[in-house]
């Protein structure tokens, strides 16, 4: 709780504003479930990823994301570094497809829900130049011969650019414009993957379809 941060002079400023980098110091109460804010330090602002409609839309997404699958009153220290990074690229390049791309991965990944992307989790075989298929219902990636109806592509791009991620922080990585296909699957079937663990529509994912 912020008190008085919705007057027109308030000592918070735009510090509290969503996706802020922000240290703030509060005071807890046994038996209260809110805080009582008495400092916020601005340590970094993304202006101009907040103040443009379009690149607001993908911090919307990874807003929510991490307000749904953190729990509270709870440390986590890789999802807080997953999002400070992100957000950082989005700022630089003016551009969520990448990053909010990577963004959906790692979140699957930490939370234990990425399937493996080299061979069939029915049948064994490898992957290769072919393509994978995935329904979030269903756990892992089906080879052509296993699939089933309704199923979605991950053609080789987006295989490639999982591997990448993997092992590739963000910030050092140089993608081509024509592996932003790739990136586009791969988002997707992170996000799918998500709202499969939630067991609920991402609200923000609509924005990306208009932007």
């Amino acid at each position: 709780m912020a008190a008085g941060a919705r007057l027109l002079k308030n000592r918070y400023g735009s510090t509290l504003e969503v996706l802020s980098h922000v240290q703030i110091w509060y005071v807890e109460k046994e038996n209260r479930e809110l805080v009582r804010i008495q400092q916020a330090e601005l340590l970094e602002s993304f202006h101009k990823a907040q103040s443009d409609y379009g690149l607001s839309t993908g911090l919307a997404v990874i807003s929510e994301i991490a307000e749904l699958i953190l729990p509270e009153h709870e440390v986590s220290e890789p999802m807080f570094r997953l999002i400070l990074l992100v957000t950082r690229e989005v700022e630089r390049t003016s551009d969520w497809t990448l990053p909010l791309s990577y963004f959906a991965f790692w979140t699957v990944r930490l939370g234990g829900w990425l399937p493996r992307f080299d061979h069939c989790v029915v049948c064994g075989t490898a992957f290769g130049a072919k393509p994978a298929f995935y329904d979030a219902h269903q756990p892992g990636l089906f080879c052509e011969k296993c699939r089933r109806s309704g199923m979605k592509p991950l053609y080789l791009a987006a295989l490639n650019l999982a591997e990448r991620f993997a092992g590739e922080r963000l910030d050092r990585m140089e993608i081509e414009k024509s592996n932003e296909p790739g990136a586009t699957e791969l988002r997707e079937a992170g996000l799918s993957w998500i709202e499969h663990h939630l067991e609920r529509r991402l609200l923000t994912r609509k924005l990306l379809e208009i932007t």
